[in-house]
């Protein structure tokens, strides 16, 4: 019983994290600061324009998401073709 109760909680937080690992890798830019908390902030941002404009006004400033990858930003189907010619 003891151990049921230890491994409860871990594996509620190891859930609650898992979706704001996987939703950090979606835009490239975050937003910063007292209202963000968290070290990751809120990556929601498509532009630096755009993050900046949010965060005009507040105790806060954008930073590169540093879970973003853009090579996974790529349009589905579309795979790289040689431009050798055989």
């Amino acid at each position: 019983m003891p151990k049921v109760l230890v491994a409860s909680p871990l594996v509620a937080i190891v859930f609650a994290l898992a979706p704001m690992s996987a939703m950090a890798r979606e835009f490239p830019f975050c937003i910063k600061g007292c209202d963000y908390g968290g070290a990751h902030g809120d990556c929601s941002f498509v532009s630096y324009q755009q993050c900046q404009a949010t965060a005009a006004g507040r105790l806060a400033y954008c930073d590169v998401n540093p879970y973003f990858s853009a090579a996974n930003d790529t349009q589905p189907g579309r795979t790289h073709q040689s431009r050798r010619k055989f």
